[in-house]
């Protein structure tokens, strides 16, 4: 797992929460990197694992909805980071439809060796879309996360589906209906 995807985590777990829940995650975890993280390393997700579920524990909040505020922030560095890519669309179906094809294709260029889910669409309408997310990493939450702040930089809003397709959460079917 890319490095950005660690140093923006303990950003936020540190603008949320305090240094000192930095600090008392990573301490709870037993992290091959010892905790030091550069955003073009490259890291172990059970190291991710390790901080999601210990700062579940210290904060009784769900992995899944950690995941959800965490890819709200990570949207805003995809924001402030890469407006250009974002530019590119004039509505949140179309950028979503086109993750697989355009979105990824870009993340490797910058990150070669990056370990992306992959989506499928299966059905895609004007107002409605239908995507597979396929990931060893079960982390739809981050990816329902990134399509709700995809939808508001559009000043839009959807009504998304979860459907877990494998109990693991490592297939998920996403229905989204824009409003």
């Amino acid at each position: 797992m890319k490095g950005i995807v660690f140093t923006e985590f303990l950003d936020l777990v540190e603008e949320k929460f305090g240094i000192e829940m930095v600090d008392k995650i990573i301490s709870q975890s037993t992290l091959e990197s010892e905790g030091i993280y550069t955003s073009i390393g490259t890291y172990s997700f059970s190291e991710m694992l390790q901080l999601l579920k210990h700062l579940s524990e210290n904060t009784n909040i769900s992995i899944d909805n950690l995941l959800l505020v965490y890819a709200e922030h990570f949207f805003s560095v995809i924001e402030n980071s890469y407006p250009g890519l974002l530019a590119t669309y004039k509505d949140p179906i179309e950028m979503i439809s086109s993750i697989e094809d355009h979105i990824h294709i870009e993340v490797r260029k910058i990150y070669p060796d990056a370990e992306l889910p992959t989506f499928i669409v299966e059905e895609k309408t004007e107002d409605s879309l239908v995507l597979i997310y396929k990931s060893s990493r079960a982390m739809h939450h981050f990816g329902l996360g990134l399509m709700n702040k995809t939808f508001a930089h559009f000043n839009s809003t959807a009504n998304i589906v979860l459907e877990k397709i494998k109990e693991d959460g490592t297939v998920v079917k996403f229905l989204i209906n824009k409003n």
